[in-house]
């Protein structure tokens, strides 16, 4: 039974290789595919600022965002952040999140109830937007994302509860499920993304059904820090071999949204950043699956995040602003143009 189970393994592995491979065409770049990830409701504002081109007064774009269950106290602050994402055209990606648990160094696994609570919360609030998307937790292939545990059959009977109560509200709601870590192995505190998802779909085989729009964390790996030609399952492509996947799974052919991605900077690659973004919307963000791309992070410093922010602690521009801003420039000035200078 092994010797099978690891036979069509491979034969899937070979397919979607093929597939992605066949998938290099490129399309014209939207500006308003791309947006920020951010993590406090004060920073719509500079998110903005990220992405948006100078005189360009009508594009709409994409920001995620983290909801907490603490932050269901914070209705107001909630309502202001959605007032302020309509004034300067942001359509918010809500990421639902529990509450962080000290003692065994992990989120908390949701209940039905906190999930109960977080959808009629956000269902009680004035969108900018007729579509309301949210995003069924983050990177459940951790164990610290996950109370301590991997258990992707748990995060199924989670997925399916939380869409269904979505949709059952018919108030616009479009579910994305968890990204996964597409670079984590399989280990005591990770587990590898299509393992993970294997064992979703063996526990209940329709699961991705409940799904409206995937989410990918596509970064270049490995250390955050590869070139976007790179084609591998952890790389700025990654999101390929999961709709790939999903599609010699399901049959069902999604669209993606790349809430997670970027490089962490550091004086080897900052010269090469401008280049490495003016190539990724040219050649793989603008794949007509991919919806929106939200880099992370906004302001991540001082802390982990640090190198990948695009503002400092002092609200100034990054390495990775400026980065972004001049390859967005580029792309948007000479979009019919593909040489761009890469190592």
């Amino acid at each position: 039974m092994f010797y099978h189970i690891f036979k069509n393994t491979i034969i899937l592995a070979i397919l979607i290789a093929i597939s992605v491979l066949s998938t290099s065409q490129s399309f014209a770049f939207e500006s308003g595919k791309l947006g920020v990830h951010i993590l406090n409701l004060d920073e719509a504002l500079q998110a903005k600022q990220v992405v948006k081109l100078e005189n360009d007064q009508d594009t709409w774009n994409y920001l995620t965002i983290p909801l907490t269950l603490k932050d269901l106290s914070r209705k107001e602050d909630w309502q202001q952040f959605f007032d302020v994402s309509r004034e300067q055209k942001l359509i918010p990606l809500v990421r639902l999140t529990t509450e962080y648990n000290a003692e065994n160094d992990a989120w908390e696994i949701p209940t039905k109830k906190n999930i109960y609570d977080q959808i009629e919360f956000l269902s009680s609030l004035d969108w900018p937007t007729d579509k309301k998307h949210i995003i069924i937790f983050n990177e459940v292939n951790h164990a610290k994302e996950w109370g301590g545990s991997i258990n992707p059959e748990e995060y199924s009977e989670v997925l399916r509860f939380a869409a269904d109560w979505a949709h059952t509200e018919n108030n616009g709601f479009v579910v994305l499920p968890a990204g996964l870590d597409l670079a984590a192995p399989n280990g005591y505190k990770t587990k590898e993304a299509f393992t993970y998802l294997n064992q979703m779909l063996q526990a209940d085989p329709d699961i991705f059904e409940v799904v409206d729009v995937w989410n990918s964390h596509s970064y270049p790996n490995p250390g955050f820090s590869s070139s976007p030609t790179r084609y591998a399952q952890n790389s700025l492509r990654g999101y390929q071999y999961e709709l790939n996947y999903l599609k010699q799974k399901t049959a069902k052919d999604f669209n993606v949204m790349i809430t997670e991605t970027g490089w962490d900077s550091n004086p080897r690659l900052d010269k090469w950043l401008s280049s490495y973004y003016s190539y990724a919307m040219q050649h793989i963000w603008s794949d007509d699956k991919v919806l929106a791309v939200t880099p992370f992070v906004l302001k991540g410093s001082p802390g982990p995040f640090e190198g990948y922010s695009f503002f400092d602690e002092n609200d100034q521009p990054t390495q990775q602003y400026h980065a972004l801003q001049s390859g967005l420039e580029k792309v948007t000035q000479t979009e019919n143009n593909d040489q761009v200078g890469l190592r």
